[in-house]
């Protein structure tokens, strides 16, 4: 019910032309044919025609395209009173309550923003007021928003087409992958079969790893500079959902702590209990960050972000020049906010994504063994990578192979994208009410469309 196919205003032709003529030209589209989606329910999205599209990539919707209960919340408000944070409203405090609820204790004071992108930026200045310095280290591949700020601090973005690299205060650090990188950790050497020395102590490769991040904090030491802080996403998505090495946050933490910096946990992509044994990513890897920044999950789709910091962090901020987002914490975001967090609770949907992730990834690695093209498959609850390669030894990336199979899955009715900055890694981030016949449905028609003469390994 209310599903039923919606009659478009335009046709796909005169909205791409439309686009053509108004919209910027950097802004990009999915699938060679372009789908014209009118309406969404729970982990489906449906198209003009009332096709239904399983949606495996929409980690915005977190809890469902167009929840009910999310729906009224916003509504509702809407309907009374949306205004500012310069009036006294309950929803605002309420919403931070809770939401500092779910993180640990020092961690005491929120900020709130319209997008992932102003939660993030929000986050370099803070550390940089605290701490007096400039200096920032990211890992490689890392994408962390769409200001000019955050896209120095992108090496995605500044190393990628139309940059022009890393500016002077931005320090890149290797980036941890367990399977392509330097350091092979036993899960790593598993995977893609490879003739690796084993180091004396494998499991130990997030240490190696985090020891690049203390030879850059103490480059910046040694050159007269400060260092402003460390900002990493817990599990990394522009970078190929990539599950980080055991300890490696620990060790970079301490790192940068030693010289001076603060640490910013970029949880806008992999939080509220996508990872399905924590509330938070960076939980996984047992540490403590200064800054955790959020958004895309927070609002399911509704323009809403968050940076939850120390007092001392907040209190140095706090030095005269006011801060004020005209949008961000008003009431209707917050009420969206707070709906959010009750469905993820009361339907259970953390738990949710530990069972369905842990069903779909035994289901992902059994194809392994039936096509060659699968190099790897990774991940934490319903945040998961499949890196394809075109041999098991080279690791020589399979890009193509990987379009071809985005586009097939899309004309089977399952919705599927391209990370990783080879290009060959799938990505799966699907609303957390995602289920086991999804997950089945999912790995059927991929191991048929991996058995298609296109998706064979080519040399």
């Amino acid at each position: 019910p209310g599903l039923e196919p919606a009659v478009p205003l335009m046709s796909k032709e005169e909205i791409l032309a439309q686009r053509q003529a108004h919209l910027g030209p950097s802004l990009s589209l999915s699938y060679r044919r372009p789908l014209q989606i009118l309406r969404g329910r729970g982990q489906y999205l449906y198209d003009e025609n009332g096709r239904a599209y399983l949606d495996v990539v929409n980690n915005v919707c977190h809890v469902g395209h167009s929840h009910p209960r999310v729906v009224a919340a916003l509504a509702g408000q809407a309907a009374v009173l949306n205004t500012n944070t310069r009036y006294l409203h309950p929803n605002i405090v309420q919403f931070a309550e809770r939401l500092l609820d779910t993180l640990p204790e020092s961690l005491e004071v929120c900020f709130f923003v319209c997008s992932g992108s102003e939660a993030n930026e929000l986050a370099l200045r803070l550390a940089r007021t605290y701490t007096g310095a400039q200096d920032f280290i990211v890992i490689d591949g890392a994408y962390h928003g769409n200001t000019a700020a955050l896209i120095d601090n992108s090496p995605y973005k500044h190393d990628g087409p139309g940059g022009k690299g890393a500016p002077q205060h931005i320090h890149t650090a290797v980036m941890p992958d367990p399977y392509r990188g330097s350091y092979k950790d036993l899960r790593g050497l598993l995977a893609n079969r490879a003739s690796v020395v084993l180091d004396e102590k494998p499991q130990r490769s997030g240490s190696r790893y985090a020891a690049h991040v203390g030879e850059l904090a103490q480059g910046v030491l040694d050159a007269g500079r400060g260092l402003a802080g460390f900002i990493a996403e817990p599990l990394l998505g522009c970078g190929g959902q990539i599950v980080l090495p055991d300890g490696y946050l620990q060790e970079a933490f301490a790192h940068v702590r030693a010289a001076g910096g603060v640490c910013i946990a970029d949880e806008v992509q992999v939080g509220f209990g996508r990872v399905g044994t924590h509330f938070w990513a960076f939980e996984t890897q047992e540490v403590m960050p200064d800054i955790v920044t959020m958004g895309k999950p927070i609002g399911n789709g509704h323009p809403l972000a968050a940076v939850a910091t120390t007092r001392a962090i907040a209190d140095a901020f706090a030095n005269g020049m006011e801060y004020f987002n005209t949008f961000g914490g008003n009431p209707v975001s917050c009420a969206v906010g707070s709906a959010v967090l009750d469905v993820i609770e009361e339907e259970g949907l953390q738990e949710n994504a530990l069972r369905v992730g842990e069903h779909l990834l035994r289901g992902l690695q059994a194809l392994m063994e039936k096509h060659p093209l699968i190099g790897d498959v990774r991940g934490l609850g319903l945040f998961i990578g499949v890196e394809l390669v075109r041999d098991r030894e080279t690791l020589r990336p399979a890009a193509e192979e990987a379009s071809y199979i985005v586009e097939r899955m899309m004309e089977h009715g399952i919705l599927l994208s391209i990370d990783g900055p080879l290009h060959n890694a799938l990505k799966l981030k699907p609303p957390i009410v995602f289920t086991m016949e999804d997950a089945d449905f999912l790995v059927h028609t991929l191991d048929k469309v991996l058995a298609e003469d296109a998706a064979q390994p080519t040399g």
